[in-house]
C-alpha cells in the first residue's frame, strides 16, 4: 500500500511541478516582461499564450490534483497518518489555488484570449493583466506548498 501512495503522490509531484514552473516563471519573468511591452503587444502576447496553456494544461492540473486526493484517500484508509495529512494538505492547496485561478486568473485569460484571436485590444488591457498578475505570488506560494507536502507523504509513507 505504502508503494501505491509514493507512486500517486510522485505523480503529483511530477505534475504540480508542470504547473509550479509556470507559475513561477510568469512570476519572476513574464510578469516584468509584460510591463515592458505596449497594452498590444502584451495582449496579443498573453492572449496567445492562455489560448495554448488553456488547451494544454488541464490534464496537467487535473492527473495532480486526482493523484494527490487519491494517495490522501489511500494513506488515510491504511492508517497512515502523516502522509494522509501531508496529501490532505496538498488537495487543500490545490483547491485554493483552483478558486483563485477560477475567480481572477480565468476570467483574465478570457479576456486575452478573445482579444487576441479578435485583434481587438480592450481599453482596461493594463487592468486586466494587472489583476491576473494580482495572484502570481500566491499561487506560487501554494504550489510550493502543494510540492513539500506530497515530498512528505512520499518520504513518509
Amino acid at each position: 500500500m505504502s508503494v501505491s501512495i509514493q507512486i500517486l503522490a510522485a505523480i503529483a509531484v511530477l505534475t504540480n511541478a508542470v504547473v509550479y514552473g509556470t507559475d513561477t516563471l510568469a512570476a519572476l519573468v513574464m510578469r516584468s516582461v509584460n510591463r515592458r511591452l505596449d497594452d498590444t503587444t502584451m495582449t496579443l502576447s498573453a492572449g496567445w499564450g492562455h489560448y495554448y496553456a488553456d488547451l494544454r494544461m488541464p490534464p496537467v492540473g487535473i492527473t495532480g490534483l486526482v493523484s494527490a486526493l487519491i494517495a490522501a484517500v489511500l494513506a488515510a484508509a491504511a492508517g497512515y497518518a502523516v502522509p494522509a495529512v501531508a496529501a490532505g494538505l496538498a488537495v487543500l492547496a490545490l483547491a485554493v489555488w483552483l478558486v483563485l485561478y477560477a475567480r481572477i486568473a480565468k476570467p483574465v485569460n478570457n479576456a486575452q484570449k478573445a482579444a487576441a484571436q479578435s485583434g481587438i485590444i480592450p481599453p482596461d488591457a493594463r487592468a486586466l493583466q494587472d489583476r491576473w498578475d494580482s495572484i502570481l505570488y500566491p499561487r506560487v506560494g501554494l504550489q510550493m506548498v502543494v510540492l513539500i507536502a506530497l515530498v512528505v507523504a512520499i518520504a513518509t509513507a
